[in-house]
């Protein structure tokens, strides 16, 4: 009996020690793929840095004014970005639409909505025309006493105005800003009033800025400035303009584009973990970090601070007028010829701007022609690397698309990090509390107030 208990003791014994060593090593295993994984993903950003090292794709925050890229005819300043901030999302100044149901409706956040990543919540923005909120801007459609030739609605995609700053042309096609990839294409500015009002010398967001106020039907004037109680802002920020030309569409773009600069998404995880936080990432997302960074190859043209650049390539996706909801479709639309459409370089034809890729997934559409309606549906789409619209043959495809395989495990882990250690959760805190007209923002048509709960 004496030999049986010290036998069921050893035993015993045994197995806690068996334990014990089987969870030391996995504890061991565990912590050292923590501990690789970081090392690694560091190692390959670095790799990818232009300045060689990873500190380069770390953000600036908005106030930092002398870190963020800006137009030297232009400089940053808080009382401009404050202006910018109140214009951006005030309808008042929606004075010139076509039809008087439409005036001082719709404001650059009826497009560009800070909950969606500052892009539509729909496939297109709709403006001048609109009607309706919904869900960050996902319930908006045509005001009955509008025809449809008469809405302000695009034929791509509106862009997101995150971590614009880092943009050096800006729109699908790259057409905005005198510099840059613009550099050599002067004879084409005067071809367009648009255009040649916009290159001016100013830096992309300035220039589009310049034509957007107008294109898309706003007024700004002294009266109207008096009126809302802007007057002062606009002395604070403008004081080298004399008051003939300070209160006027060309200063309030200049002030919406110090404040499309300073939204920067500062609050991402993956911007935690580059200053230092290993925990702000879960280790899917980390794997996520190293496909992107390594075997996916999405560096090849995702690789500016913004993870975007100033290239632009053929990926073959489908155009707008190819959704049958679309508005003002038109096969012929210049939009569908990329930077050819403002080039018109044949070698340019169906090229389109790599985006930067912060908060995607705020709305579910996704490039130029919102022709797909997930993150993963992207990554898929550029994995497989073969044209999906017919105008466009293989062949005019982007030699940096190439067919990548991944496992769905892989795709998923990649899919983590775009959508989650990208994603920035507090673009709320660009919105104002109120706009000084007292009007509802950023729509203020009748539909809009009932969704908004806004009077």
């Amino acid at each position: 009996m004496k030999n049986i208990e010290v036998n069921w003791k050893a035993a015993i014994v045994f197995s806690l020690m068996t334990m014990i060593i089987v969870f030391s090593n996995c504890s061991e295993d565990t912590f050292d793929i923590y501990v690789n994984i970081d090392q690694e993903l560091d190692e390959l950003i670095t790799s990818h840095s232009p300045t060689g090292n990873s500190e380069f794709y770390i953000l600036p925050y908005t106030n930092q004014y002398d870190l963020i890229p800006q137009d030297p005819k232009n400089p940053l300043s808080s009382s401009k970005v404050e202006l910018g901030k109140f214009l951006f999302f005030e309808t008042g100044i929606a004075m010139d639409a076509k039809k008087p149901s439409g005036m001082a409706t719709y404001s650059c956040a009826s497009c560009h909505i800070p909950e969606a990543g500052f892009r539509s919540g729909r496939m297109q923005g709709i403006a001048d025309g609109g009607m309706g909120y919904g869900e960050h801007g996902s319930q908006r459609y045509m005001n009955d006493n509008y025809v449809e030739s008469e809405l302000d609605v695009q034929a791509a995609r509106p862009l997101s105005l995150v971590n614009v700053a880092f943009v050096k042309n800006t729109f699908w096609n790259g057409q905005f800003g005198s510099k840059h990839a613009n550099v050599g294409t002067e004879h084409l500015w005067a071809l367009d009033e648009g255009t040649k009002r916009n290159n001016l010398g100013y830096e992309a967001i300035e220039t589009q800025n310049f034509e957007g106020i107008h294109s898309h039907r706003m007024l700004v004037t002294k009266d109207l400035m008096d009126a809302y109680g802007y007057t002062a802002l606009f002395d604070e920020a403008f004081p080298e303009f004399n008051e003939q030309s300070r209160y006027s569409n060309f200063t309030a773009s200049l002030a919406l584009s110090a404040y499309i600069r300073s939204i920067i998404a500062y609050k991402a995880p993956f911007q935690e973990w580059l200053k230092g936080n290993e925990d702000a990432l879960s280790l899917e997302e980390k794997k996520g970090a190293k496909l992107f960074f390594g075997k996916a190859n999405c560096t090849s043209c995702h690789y500016n601070q913004n993870l975007g650049s100033n290239e632009f390539h053929a990926l073959g996706a489908k155009d707008m007028d190819h959704h049958e909801d679309a508005l003002n479709r038109d096969p012929k639309d210049k939009r569908n010829l990329g930077r050819g459409g403002f080039t018109n370089e044949i070698s340019d034809l169906y090229k389109f701007k790599v985006p930067g890729i912060y908060n995607l997934k705020g709305t579910p559409f996704y490039f130029h022609g919102s022709s797909k309606t997930s993150v993963k549906d992207v990554v898929k789409y550029k994995l497989n690397a073969e044209t999906e619209n017919p105008r466009v043959n293989q062949t005019l495809i982007s030699n940096k698309l190439n067919k990548i395989t991944l496992t769905e495990v892989e795709i998923d882990n990649l899919v983590s990090f775009l959508e989650k250690s990208l994603h920035d959760p507090d673009l709320n805190r660009y919105k104002p509390t109120h706009i000084k007209s007292g009007l509802c923002y950023p729509n203020n048509d009748v539909i809009s107030q009932s969704d908004l709960d806004c009077q």
